[in-house]
């Protein structure tokens, strides 16, 4: 068993990112500018958007972080989008989810102009992930890909199966890893929880993905011999032992399931931190105007 190490791979990405952000100065360039949008001040939220932005500054890069009271309106949300989207100093724009329940999400995703997408939730960029094109791929199934090509991951001609399909993760997980490329060319089957014979299923895959947000969900009976597994999960989970009074937990029962595989992530310190990068890499291209 190998750890898929986020947190190495992450550093080596940052150190690529913050050279390239050097000699965008070095040359007189502009400096790629990420914008987070947070909406009520939920822990959770507060510390994605907090790591975030702490990482654009450690690259070098710009960050903007603007907040609303969870009483705002879907249109005030909106115009600030809009506006943000007419600023040609703000490259990038996140709004970070969930949003409170009177807005929607969709919405607020459709509004983002596709160029400044960097979290590769617009239709758009989603489409054109699904046709092959030039497009932002959501940050966390980027952050999978990289993982996978850093270690030198085999995966033409291999059973992926993708547990969970949200619109941020297994949907795109699942579209990706069937595609003519590397990391890609896999035979996938994507599950979820009307899924029939679920077990049975994880245990004929060669690459585990597992998305679902129920901790420790994936048990050693689910998985085979020899397979990659990938946890995507990050749930707090209530332990009295620690300072915090919660730990975190991924989607996968790791003690039990590590010994069984060939290649499998921590958490904390796998896919998390894998998708803060990806974040980063698709704020730089936005700056280059690499997509559109």
């Amino acid at each position: 068993m190998q750890l898929l190490d986020g947190k190495f791979l992450s550093a080596q990405i940052k150190q690529e990112i913050a050279a390239e952000v050097a000699q965008i100065k070095e040359q007189g360039g502009k400096i790629p500018h990420l914008v987070a949008i947070l909406v009520g001040n939920k822990g959770a939220s507060e510390t994605y958007v907090a790591s975030k932005m702490k990482n654009c500054e450690e690259v070098g890069m710009h960050s903007t972080l603007i907040r609303f009271d969870p009483s705002v309106t879907e249109e005030e949300l909106l115009d600030k989008v809009r506006e943000v989207n007419e600023n040609p100093d703000m490259d990038g724009l996140i709004v970070q989810l969930p949003l409170p329940d009177h807005i929607n999400p969709d919405r607020v995703m459709e509004t983002i102009n596709p160029a400044k997408d960097v979290d590769g939730f617009h239709p758009i960029n989603i489409g054109r992930m699904a046709k092959g094109l030039p497009a932002y791929i959501s940050a966390t199934p980027q952050g999978v890909l990289e993982m996978l090509k850093r270690y030198d991951i085999q995966t033409s001609g291999k059973h992926c199966v993708v547990v969970g399909r949200s619109q941020i993760v297994g949907l795109p997980m699942s579209i990706l890893m069937q595609r003519n490329t590397y990391p890609g060319n896999c035979t996938v089957t994507l599950t979820h929880s009307r899924t029939t014979n679920l077990a049975e299923i994880c245990r004929s895959a060669d690459i585990l993905v597992a998305a679902l947000g129920k901790p420790e969900f994936v048990t050693a009976d689910m998985v085979k011999e020899g397979a990659v597994v990938i946890d995507v999960g990050l749930e707090r989970v209530p332990d009295a032992r620690k300072k915090s009074g919660f730990a975190l937990k991924g989607d996968v029962k790791f003690d039990e399931v590590a010994p069984k595989t060939s290649f499998i992530t921590p958490v904390p310190g796998g896919v998390g931190l894998m998708t803060i990068c990806s974040l980063m890499q698709n704020t730089l291209k936005a700056a280059r105007g690499e997509i559109y």
